[in-house]
């Protein structure tokens, strides 16, 4: 019989200690390995992975790809987190592990000689698929990869088409007290994903569900109220591609934000859910859509009366949906968008502002208001309303738009894109139906081709212009302003535009004329573009004329001020 030979401790004082942790190894030999594969989580035994190695998550050249460009918005943004760092941060590009909380790690080593501290601040900031990998180069850096995962509590995950289920499971159930996810699809999503998150997450108070590509959201109404019911801690839910529900009911006492998009012809919608504050319902752009708004609305009424920020988005929203949305009477409401309404009009804007007179934020996108709606408004809101959005409203002119600036003194962004519009820049691309329409554009519509735009506003921060093909002249004095979007604005003339904006950031300009562009850069680029001269001059003791004060007399800026204003640099988007 042959025996294994086992290295004797070597008598030395400094290797003494490391000896016997090897000799310690060497008699409990080596421990065995999971029992499921590592990239689809499912029996070794017999098991041929399918999961290409170039796409599984443990490889480690998945954490250093350039991540996929962010796929582009199809329909209207969500006007409630116009401005929230929330959105950037769902928008499922990028995949982070996030750890709140250090744990106590000590001064002992944590593998390769790195000190246990450093090596957890390294591998906290990696994202899941280059921590699989990780875990894999030695048994310190195992250990620090699953004291992450147990510490984790958000976690933001790409699923590739090539995955299935197995693999978000063995994700998830390294993460127990996970309390916020966020999953972004590129394969089909059902309700065994459901199951494996409801599993998996029993602290869940997040959850977020995005579709990229061609993945297809297959869940049901059933299904997804189902697991609203069993999620006792769930707050926020977020879900897109939702078109294939049917109906649902969602009943929850802890549900405080829901967002559903991509819905389509619901054959019924009821929520029960008390300390409902927000709700984002996007429908699909069909017209054979055939939802009753005014029935969910209705609903809503009874049955969330807390809401503070209502987004609906459809075809089919009408007066009839604004007079039960007022019969509401949401208390609390702070923030309305009603996209897409075609027949929404004054009538409708003079029962909100009669209804909810504390809104800080109004989209009306889409609708058929005229400049006498956004004198309501202005009348109504001029002391809470700060976010004004009005969109595709083709019978809103710059009359309009210049009288809420300035009766709305706490405005700080404003969307007007494609409200003053050229009619005849639409038809242009076919000259046979613009040659005969063109002949009969009636006088009473020639307002809304090349008008001029003042703007003087002290809190404006952010202004949207995009698509005001009809615009010509335009002249900025805003000294808070640093988001400016003149995007497709054809028709603005160079030697017509004037921005006296010290603080602008960012312009875009795709689409505009390249001499446009150029007097965009020449004024924004420029310290003097639109700014009072700092050398003042003095009128002689006659009057007859003007004259430059000395250097030595006239009040010079700072030091700090010129060097900030050199500092100052705008940045110019264009294709």
């Amino acid at each position: 019989m042959q025996h294994r030979q086992v290295p004797h401790p070597s008598t030395g004082d400094g290797g003494s200690a490391s000896s016997m942790a090897a000799l310690a190894d060497a008699k409990r030999g080596k421990k065995r390995g999971s029992y499921n594969c590592g990239r689809c989580g499912l029996p070794k035994k017999g098991h041929s992975c399918s999961i290409d190695g170039a796409a599984t998550p443990t490889d480690s050249s998945a954490s250093t790809a350039d991540p996929s460009p962010r796929q582009q918005y199809t329909h209207l943004r969500r006007a409630l987190s116009f401005d929230d760092g929330e959105v950037r941060r769902s928008a499922g590009v990028e995949e982070e592990v996030v750890v709140e909380d250090e744990e106590e790690t000590g001064s002992e080593l944590g593998g390769g000689g790195l000190p246990a501290s450093c090596l957890w601040e390294v591998m906290r900031r990696l994202p899941p698929p280059a921590m699989l990998a990780a875990a894999q180069v030695c048994k310190g850096w195992r250990e620090t990869a699953r004291k992450l995962w147990r510490a984790a509590e958000e976690l933001r995950l790409r699923v590739p088409a090539s995955a299935q289920v197995g693999f978000v499971g063995s994700v998830l159930q390294k993460c127990p007290g996970l309390v916020r996810l966020s999953i972004r699809m590129e394969s089909a999503v059902d309700a065994t994903m459901l199951a494996c998150i409801a599993f998996s997450c029993p602290n869940l108070e997040y959850m977020e569900i995005s579709t990229a590509g061609t993945a297809i959201n297959r869940i049901i109404g059933d299904e997804l109220g189902r697991f609203v019911a069993d999620k006792r801690c769930l707050k926020s839910l977020k879900m897109e591609g939702c078109s294939n529900l049917g109906g649902f009911i969602l009943c929850s006492s802890s549900l405080s934000k829901l967002w559903l998009s991509d819905l389509h012809s619901l054959s019924k919608m009821a929520f029960n859910c008390p300390n409902l504050k927000e709700i984002s319902l996007d429908f699909s752009q069909h017209e054979n859509d055939s939802t009753d708004l005014t029935t969910m609305v209705d609903g809503l009424g009874r049955t969330c009366p807390r809401l503070q920020n209502i987004h609906i988005a459809s075809v089919r929203l009408s007066h009839a949906v604004v007079l039960a949305l007022t019969a509401a009477n949401f208390r609390a409401l702070r923030m309305l968008s009603l996209l897409l309404g075609s027949e929404i009009t004054d009538a409708s804007v003079a029962a909100i502002a009669s209804s909810y007179s504390n809104l800080e934020l109004l989209d009306l996108s889409g609708s058929n208001i005229t400049d006498s709606g956004i004198g309501m408004i202005c009348n109504v809101f001029p002391e809470t309303l700060s976010r004004l959005l009005l969109a595709v409203c083709p019978n809103i002119s710059s009359s309009g738009i210049q009288f809420a600036t300035a009766q709305l003194p706490l405005l700080e962004l404003m969307d007007c894109g494609m409200t003053i519009s050229d009619p005849n820049s639409q038809g242009r691309s076919s000259e046979e139906n613009d040659d005969c329409e063109s002949q009969h554009v009636s006088n009473s519509k020639m307002h809304l081709i090349y008008q001029k735009l003042i703007i003087k506003h002290n809190r404006l921060k952010k202004l949207s212009l995009w698509g005001c093909s009809g615009l010509d002249a335009l002249y900025l004095n805003c000294p808070e302003l640093n988001d400016l979007n003149l995007n497709y604005c054809t028709n603005l003339h160079p030697e017509r535009l004037l921005l006296q904006c010290p603080n602008l950031e960012t312009v875009h300009a795709s689409g505009c004329q390249d001499i446009l562009a150029g007097a965009i850069e020449s004024q924004v680029y420029s310290g003097s573009a639109g700014v009072e001269n700092q050398f003042p001059s003095k009128r002689l003791a006659d009057g007859s004329k003007r004259v430059r004060v000395p250097y030595f007399l006239s009040p010079q800026p700072s030091e700090y001020k010129m060097e900030k204003a050199q500092k100052r640099r705008c940045t110019l988007m264009r294709d």
